[in-house]
């Protein structure tokens, strides 16, 4: 909502709502998947870790590069990307280890 109302006018200028509504997403998506391990009763460090510096990196690069219009920001972007999808593959491995013991 902040996004949509409060800075409408910067992301309009800019020209990077859609950016906005991208970090938004994912932010949102990988926030959840941290809750869930939270809830997990075999909670891994390693998975949350991996989210959260991917939230941070991946979203917080594509929020800044949206309200500030720097666009080299779109460069680092990727590496959260790598971070978001290496949690995903070590739930997913740890999910396979599981289910063989």
């Amino acid at each position: 909502a902040f996004g949509a109302h409060g800075l409408k006018s910067t992301l309009v200028k800019h020209g990077t709502s859609e950016v906005w509504d991208t970090a938004c997403f994912y932010h949102m998506v990988h926030a959840l998947g941290l809750l869930c391990l939270s809830w997990s009763r075999s909670f891994r460090l390693g998975p949350a870790v991996c989210f959260l510096v991917g939230i941070l990196v991946f979203s917080g690069s594509l929020y800044v590069l949206s309200v500030t219009g720097i666009r080299w920001l779109g460069a680092i972007t990727p590496i959260g990307g790598v971070a978001l999808l290496l949690g995903w593959a070590w739930i997913a491995k740890s999910c396979t280890r599981e289910e063989r013991a």
